[in-house]
């Protein structure tokens, strides 16, 4: 049933909420097509500003990046249920884990349900356009939590970020332990539900060194790897600003991206059509069409 987007690519930026620069490159780059949708990490600080754009902007497609972990060093955010230890959501310092294998081993499952739904629904509130749902590090995935994700996919008629095997999830490496064969049970349940399923997921290559010049062609080459199916791209691109102090390893990745997607070379090879972007909100209403 979703024959027709076969062949296309969502050029997508996740952890939009994170820090203002996230929300200034979702802004900017999509205005300008190379990204063409977003999630938002709805515990997260720059939440609110993210919601208001995109309420006020109609054309920002932008889902909810379910959230369960909070990893930097100093940076961090609660969940908007229970900061308990009961709940199994937090770590001593009462703040999310750091890691998926953390949340795994400690979360309480129905605490998980709640704190998901209740991002979810204060997305909603929040007066913007949710288009769909994906997961942070991954976490949702994970086999204790994936039938919540579905069944939530399901339940608000967004669709969820899934690949047709875990292996294709390019940030598997958060969920450890877990073979294609575990997972293919969460893939059978969301194609009973009529929902769209990935053939691939890309994602930034956090392993780059600083030193290394702009890979600029990387993108156009990882984009072109593998034309096939559906792919879906996960990027983190991020304007200067903050983000140094907060991700002080890491940072030039996020702002490399963010100078690669506004550059001329980049547009212009995207001009070209070499890809053929889509967005998750017409993956939504297809969902819905059929659901």
């Amino acid at each position: 049933m979703y024959e027709k987007f076969d062949g296309r690519i969502v050029l997508h930026q996740d952890d939009v909420g994170m820090c203002h620069g996230a929300n200034i490159a979702f802004r900017e780059l999509s205005a300008l097509g190379s990204i063409t949708s977003g999630s938002v990490m709805v515990p997260c600080p720059w939440f609110r500003e993210a919601a208001e754009m995109a309420a006020a902007n109609k054309s920002l497609d932008l889902g909810v990046h379910l959230t369960l972990t909070a990893e930097k060093e100093f940076y961090r955010w609660r969940p908007l249920t229970s900061a308990s230890k009961l709940s199994g959501l937090v770590d001593d310092d009462g703040y999310m884990w750091r890691d998926v294998g953390s949340v795994r081993r400690n979360a309480n499952i129905e605490a998980v349900a709640l704190e998901l739904r209740a991002q979810i629904d204060f997305a909603l509130t929040s007066g913007f356009d949710v288009t769909h749902l994906d997961a942070h590090m991954g976490a949702t995935l994970a086999p204790e939590f994936c039938a919540i994700y579905v069944a939530l996919g399901v339940e608000y008629r967004l669709p969820v970020l899934i690949t047709k095997s875990l292996s294709q999830y390019g940030p598997n490496n958060h969920i450890t332990g877990v073979s294609d064969e575990q997972f293919a049970e969460f893939v059978v349940l969301a194609e009973d539900k009529r929902m769209p399923v990935f053939d691939r997921v890309l994602e930034t290559n956090f392993g780059r060194p600083s030193s290394q010049s702009l890979a600029r062609d990387s993108y156009q080459e990882m984009f072109t790897k593998s034309k096939s199916g559906l792919t879906f791209a996960a990027l983190h691109p991020n304007a200067p600003g903050e983000v140094e102090a907060i991700e002080p390893n890491q940072f030039h990745v996020r702002t490399d991206e963010y100078e690669i997607f506004s550059s001329e070379n980049y547009l212009t090879w995207l001009a070209k059509k070499e890809i053929n972007p889509i967005g998750m909100r017409e993956l939504r209403d297809a969902m819905r069409l059929v659901n």
